[in-house]
């Protein structure tokens, strides 16, 4: 299954989509301050803090993926950061330069198309991204044209058994944007 959706993705397209998604995301964490890292996110389960790191951890496998062409089926244990902003900047700066390069990539015992694993990446950089802004106050929104095309993505990189990876999704409201709509797939509510 993976393997036909991996060919229906244009590579071109995706590397540049991903590079949209860490550009927005580092966008997002530029005005984050020390005094913000214990601050509740939109993701239930984690602080700010916390997600800075899952948002490192997370650049730091596609550019695992990208580098070597596999991704540890383990990731490393969440350990903590002198600067979670600036780990996160030199993982996605890794990324960037590695990212030309992403081709078939093993995750434990399945094998993805490059397409597929920039995807993947570009929905959960952008939509941490998001998290970040709307933890930070900037509530800076997910630009509509990126928003649009990961939206198209979604149905190929989010399961329909969602289990504890992904909430389930929310109602975005009759007037929202593409953004919005994204976003509340994948069960967000901006913070109150």
């Amino acid at each position: 299954m993976y393997e036909r959706m991996s060919a229906w993705l244009p590579a071109s397209r995706d590397g540049g989509l991903l590079e949209r998604a860490i550009g927005f995301a580092l966008t997002s964490v530029q005005g984050v301050t020390s005094e913000m890292l214990p601050r509740r996110t939109p993701c239930r389960s984690w602080n700010l803090e916390e997600l800075l790191l899952h948002l490192r951890d997370s650049l730091a496998a596609l550019g695992e993926g990208a580098r070597l062409g596999r991704v540890a089926l383990e990731p490393e244990p969440l350990v903590l950061a002198d600067d979670p902003v600036s780990a996160v900047r030199v993982s996605a700066v890794r990324l960037l330069r590695a990212s030309g390069a992403l081709g078939e990539v093993s995750v434990g015992d399945r094998r993805l198309g490059g397409g597929l694993m920039a995807a993947a990446g570009a929905v959960e950089v952008a939509v941490h991204g998001w998290d970040v802004a709307q933890a930070s106050g900037e509530r800076r929104p997910i630009p509509p044209g990126l928003a649009d095309e990961l939206l198209k993505l979604c149905p190929l990189v989010v399961p329909e058994e969602r289990g504890p990876l992904f909430a389930e999704p929310v109602d975005p409201g009759p007037d929202a944007g593409a953004g919005e709509r994204l976003v509340a797939f994948l069960g967000r509510r901006p913070l109150g």
